[in-house]
């Protein structure tokens, strides 16, 4: 081999090696097993972030839920409506979704590059647009680790465990039914 094909083939090694970096196949903290205090660290925020978002909720606190939200935010509620973080401030600022129970379980975090993977059920009781919502759900929220260190939502999706799509006290069960009252 010669010294030009070699420097190519290091050049290359190095190359592929940043973008395995980049786009977050192995995250420098995370990537060896020597770093497992640091996902260790990084679970136990993340799960500290997931109690504050559920506070955020539950008490309406806007400023929180505002600076938690990436500006690329893009969410699934459990009826099916799809928000930007401008649409879901505004439905969380006009009350339109008001949850008085957020109950949390089975909540786990996966690390994959500079993204966390938050799954959980939730027991949830409260109002959407004026009809009563309860239910058992599961969800994904899927967070973001910028260089600055801070964590941000930039993804979430609700699926009801069960048949009634998360609504009761009269709301219509079929599908076709919820399809018109916006529940899918």
């Amino acid at each position: 081999m010669t010294l030009r094909s070699q420097s190519a083939r290091r050049f290359l090694i190095s190359a592929i090696a940043a973008l395995v970096v980049m786009c977050g196949g192995l995250h420098p903290a995370w990537a060896n097993s020597g770093h497992d205090g640091k996902k260790h660290d990084a679970k136990h925020q993340l799960e500290a972030l997931e109690e504050q978002w559920r506070v955020a909720q539950l008490t309406g606190d806007m400023a929180t839920m505002e600076r938690m939200l990436s500006d690329d935010y893009l969410g699934i509620s459990m009826t099916g409506e799809v928000d930007t973080k401008a649409q879901q401030l505004r439905r969380a600022a006009d009350r339109r979704m008001t949850l008085t129970k957020i109950e949390l379980s089975d909540m786990k975090v996966k690390l994959v590059g500079t993204a966390a993977i938050v799954t959980s059920r939730a027991q949830v009781e409260g109002t959407n647009d004026g009809r009563p919502v309860t239910g058992m759900f599961r969800y994904t929220r899927v967070y973001r680790h910028l260089p600055s260190g801070q964590w941000k939502i930039t993804s979430f999706e609700a699926t009801p465990e069960n048949d009634s799509g998360g609504q009761s006290d009269g709301a219509p069960a079929d599908k076709s039914a919820r399809r018109n009252s916006g529940a899918e």
